[in-house]
């Protein structure tokens, strides 16, 4: 099993746990002992600590990927990682004066009314630091091809932290502002974690002189930081606009975001792996690697996650039945957002293609445009059709930009990640969405959506092998098979 592929079974299994521990917070512990209003304000915090992360790692955590291949020399790379490591600290200095001096400013800057009805602005701004240096080290250890342990931390560690605060806070040993401190201090744990990982990976010579390429480095981490803002937007502006009409609503769409989010697990594996492969073929211009890894992740994560796709959207009914009926009202946000995950996955590592090769200034373009298209859509939406039209201002948005990434790449690289076996598989989801959609059955919901999993498994691989849409596993259990026998 090649490196990309058994680091990313290593990645899948993390986040699915991870999922797993989410779901059991979002779904039960939060709604249970917290209460949708307390949940709703948790989850606002972390959206906008999100948006304000950016503005702290500069873009440097993608910089560090596309630049580090290109180094020949273990002084030239040295140089450029401590380089990384300490420009996020000018940004966080110039913050934290700001914020001493007049907390107001920061509040004011921030989306929504949060400084009237949110009096925790200081943990928004120490998670936000966390997280920037987090993802620094983290693409640290992506460079050398040691992303398991960092994308535990990245994925299950935090779910975990909630769930074992959450459990605290029921059991009455603290109140919900201690909550927050000891929320804020899990992440700084997790800080400490990846630091001492990423030196014990590789401990960088110091030096004091500015890395090569300084200038394309600046200029590439400007451009990044300034799309990774507007994507980061993007990811979390519908909760922060939601926040200033209803905490309660806020928690009903984290929920239903986080279920159809599941259909991305399978790309959020592999992209912690891949992306340095990617950077480094497109350094050394070897155009039939990239189109090999486009195609590739294309089809492979488009079955993987069709599979999830399938799943949720047909065990849906049964699930809602498990958790609050307040939670229903978010439906069918769900199923809208889960046909843009799914399109987002059929395009492979088109996104690390774009970000690592010449035309990465056209990522500025389209995370623009499309958080301007987002804040558009949800003002307009929102107000109409409340959770409805947060999904359908994401649908439209997701669908929109998407399909501009992929003309850019036909255009430019002569490149698509489509094949015949994408048909082949929207075919087999399309066809398993028809039959089984409408399949009811008479048992309790846990057993409805397990015998209900096993039969949409079965006949979905059936289906699949059959249309010749799995002929890449396929050869690869014939050759284990040889090998064996």
């Amino acid at each position: 099993m090649g490196i990309i592929a058994k680091q990313s079974f290593y990645n899948l299994f993390s986040i699915g746990i991870g999922f797993l521990v989410g779901a059991l917070n979002v779904l039960f512990l939060y709604p249970i002992y917290m209460g949708d209003s307390r949940q709703g304000l948790v989850v606002g915090l972390l959206a906008v600590s999100n948006l304000i992360q950016p503005f702290l790692s500069l873009g440097l955590q993608h910089a560090l990927i596309k630049f580090f291949s290109s180094f020949a020399d273990a002084r030239s790379r040295d140089s450029f990682l401590w380089f990384i490591i300490l420009a996020p600290l000018v940004l966080i200095a110039l913050l934290t004066g700001v914020y001493l001096v007049n907390p107001d400013f920061i509040g004011g800057l921030l989306p929504t009314s949060l400084t009237a009805d949110f009096p925790y602005l200081e943990f928004v701004l120490l998670i936000a630091i966390s997280t920037a240096y987090f993802e620094i080290f983290n693409s640290w250890l992506r460079v050398h091809f040691k992303s398991i342990f960092a994308n535990f931390l990245k994925e299950l560690y935090p779910r975990l932290l909630i769930g074992v605060l959450i459990m605290g806070f029921a059991l009455q040993w603290y109140d919900f502002t201690h909550f927050m401190y000891y929320l804020v201090g899990g992440y700084y744990l997790r800080l400490l974690l990846v630091i001492g990982f990423s030196l014990w990976v590789y401990r960088p010579t110091w030096y004091w002189h500015f890395p090569p390429q300084l200038t394309a480095i600046l200029r590439y981490s400007v451009l990044i930081f300034l799309s990774g803002a507007a994507a980061s937007f993007i990811l979390d502006i519908d909760k922060a606009m939601l926040l200033s009409f209803s905490k309660e609503e806020v928690a009903y769409y984290s929920v239903a975001i986080y279920i159809a989010a599941v259909i991305e697990a399978p790309g959020r594996a592999l992209f912690q792996i891949i992306s340095p492969v990617v950077a480094e073929a497109i350094n050394a211009n070897k155009t039939e690697r990239i189109q090999q890894l486009l195609k590739k992740s294309s089809s492979n994560l488009l079955w993987i996650s069709g599979a999830f796709f399938l799943l949720i959207n047909l065990n849906l009914n049964d699930f809602y039945q498990l958790i609050a009926p307040e939670y229903r009202a978010a439906f069918l946000v769900v199923q809208l957002v889960s046909i843009g995950k799914l399109y987002s996955m059929s395009m492979g590592c088109l996104n690390q293609i774009i970000s690592n090769s010449r035309y990465y200034a056209y990522v500025l373009f389209f995370s623009v445009f499309s958080a301007i298209l987002a804040v558009v859509l949800n003002m307009y939406f929102i107000p109409l059709y409340g959770l409805l039209g947060a999904a359908y201002a994401t649908l439209i948005v997701i669908v929109i930009i998407n399909s501009l990434k992929i003309a850019l790449i036909a255009v430019k690289m002569q490149l698509h990640p489509f094949s015949s076996d994408t048909l082949k598989i929207l075919g087999c989801i399309g066809l398993m969405f028809t039959v089984f959609y409408g399949l009811v059955l008479p048992f309790q919901p846990v057993i409805n959506i397990l015998l209900k999993s096993a039969g949409i498994g079965i006949v979905y691989t059936v289906l699949l092998y059959f249309t010749g849409a799995l002929k890449g596993i396929t050869s690869y259990l014939n050759r284990k098979a040889s090998d064996l026998s």
